[in-house]
């Protein structure tokens, strides 16, 4: 059974308000995925503390 949980963020292109699945087995993560909306590359930077809590940052390809 995997440990998902559903986090909205804002595209850093087009500022649209997206839903996306974050993995909480992995307490580090760094990928790239094109937003639902604009379908431009977002870098996500995932961090899952030990107590649960879950962190991302989102950039754009230039930052």
């Amino acid at each position: 059974m995997s440990d998902l949980n559903e986090t909205k963020v804002q595209c850093p292109y087009c500022g649209e308000v997206i839903d996306i699945l974050i993995d909480g087995s992995e307490p580090h993560q760094n990928y790239i995925e094109d937003c639902q909306v604009c379908c431009r590359p977002i870098t996500f930077d995932v961090t899952v503390e030990l107590q649960g809590e879950v962190t991302v940052l989102v950039f754009n390809e230039n930052e």
